[in-house]
């Protein structure tokens, strides 16, 4: 009894010292205004945090998950040598024979018949194309369809065997700080898996119509485009595509196709045999303070509306110059990639909330979206060329100037229309849709180089 009664004495006397200790450490911070004390976390974000250090998470059921839905792929395509007289007559080389090259990268199998999304760079000029799965079994493959506005293929292989296959997540509710795993075939090792964190979203990475990317810190290699990201539940959120790097290998970020908008792409080639892409019928440019001063506005994120193209669902919806695009669907509108990426998702007919600010006032307009056949731009009316008719100019890109309307281009009247724009401010002008995305991504008031090509053959220069 004695010994129990001396142990609670000094678990008392403990807790008196620890109280004791306690309250001197906290009441001289009090007094000491260089010492900053720390508010416990609230209960929500303590739960948001909860997972904060790669410790906590268990990556290896979305990686085996994973590693299990992403091939290898060999992309053949061949060459004609040419002729070496010398080469010829001194060691019997024989020019103008055909040599193979051989091209790898990864793909993600989605169904479990066998179609697999991959990056159009990946499968380009093939004329063979081999997958090999994670247990070595190898198929050949045909190419569905492809989209290189946002480098997405789609090929398929024939098996009786039911494959495993990705399950596509929402790429719209991913967030910033995200864990994610980068799963592919990075220098032809298979079933390689790297983590990182999301870095970005909607990353807008060039003016030639590749925008609104995630961004994150995963090691990504040359072999791994076309592979998977995942989140740490194994879904689909990425088609893993490029690496920003001086020397062409990993230094520090990679992007991804969301899958969303791979998703869309996917069905409209298995469901069309192309891609169904809706338009706003908006010109403009995103918003910065420079901008916002120039402009006279005291707004500096969402998109300024700087032209409305006639007959448009945003010229019917009564969306007018000026108005600053600040929602649409209830996701905020900070640029031009914000807008792409709400809009990229949507078919022709669709009908998207779209929210302005004019005037100072907030208005939500319904726009019915429309199919892209003529692009207006700074009173040109531009439209794209048929096949026949890039093979009969020997051309595999441009777009033409159907009509004029603006009066500063009067005078050339004759000399533009039906004269065919190759690039502008040097960036190729493969068809009207990366025209709109080239100019739409200009401040407003800025003015871009056109290179184009008269009907009588000559290439001129002009600004718009």
């Amino acid at each position: 009894m004695k010994k129990i009664s001396g142990l609670l004495m000094v678990a008392v006397l403990s807790s008196a010292t620890t109280l004791g200790a306690y309250k001197l450490v906290f009441d001289e911070d009090a007094n000491n205004p260089s010492v900053i004390s720390v508010a416990p976390s609230q209960e929500s974000y303590t739960k948001n945090v909860a997972l904060a250090t790669a410790e906590d998470v268990d990556f290896t059921t979305a990686a085996d998950q994973a590693v299990h839905s992403v091939v290898h792929v060999k992309n053949v395509s061949y060459s004609t040598a040419p002729r070496n007289p010398l080469m010829e007559y001194f060691y019997g080389y024989r020019g103008g024979q055909q040599q193979a090259q051989v091209g790898t990268g990864s793909g993600v199998i989605i169904t479990e018949d066998g179609y697999i999304v991959t990056n159009n760079h990946v499968i380009q000029n093939a004329s063979e194309l081999e997958v090999t799965l994670n247990n070595n079994k190898s198929y050949k493959a045909q190419l569905v369809g492809t989209d290189s506005k946002m480098d997405i293929a789609l090929l398929k292989v024939d098996t009786d065997e039911k494959l495993p296959y990705a399950v596509f997540g929402n790429s719209d509710d991913l967030k910033v700080g995200e864990w994610v795993l980068a799963v592919g075939n990075p220098y032809n090792l298979t079933s390689t898996v790297t983590a990182g964190i999301v870095s970005a979203k909607a990353r807008n990475l060039s003016k030639d119509g590749l925008q609104s990317f995630i961004q994150t810190d995963a090691a990504v290699n040359p072999g791994n485009s076309g592979g998977a990201l995942v989140n740490t539940l194994g879904e689909l959120i990425g088609i893993n595509t490029m690496i920003s790097s001086n020397t062409g290998s990993y230094v520090g970020y990679s992007f991804a196709v969301p899958s969303n908008i791979a998703r869309k792409i996917i069905e409209d080639i298995m469901e069309y045999g192309n891609v169904q892409r809706g338009v706003l019928g908006v010109q403009g440019g995103e918003l910065n303070s420079h901008v916002s001063e120039e402009l006279g506005i005291n707004k500096t994120q969402g998109f300024y509306v700087n032209g409305v193209t006639e007959g448009s669902g945003a010229e019917k919806a009564g969306i007018k110059q000026g108005d600053v695009i600040t929602e649409i669907d209830n996701k905020p509108i900070y640029g031009f990639a914000d807008l792409n990426a709400s809009i990229v998702t949507k078919r022709p007919n669709d009908v998207v909330q779209v929210g302005i600010e004019r005037n100072g006032e907030k208005l939500t307009l319904p726009v019915k979206l429309s199919k892209r056949e003529i692009y207006s731009y700074s009173g040109l009316d531009l439209e794209n060329l048929s096949k026949a008719e890039k093979k009969n100019l020997k051309l595999d890109y441009g777009v033409r100037i159907k009509n004029i309307t603006d009066e500063r281009f009067m005078p050339y009247y004759d000399e533009l229309k039906g004269g065919i724009i190759l690039s502008i401010d040097n960036v190729k002008a493969k068809d009207i849709e990366t025209v709109s995305d080239i100019l739409s991504n200009k401040r407003p008031n800025e003015k871009s180089r056109v290179e184009m090509l008269t009907k009588k053959g000559e290439l001129v220069r002009f600004y718009i």
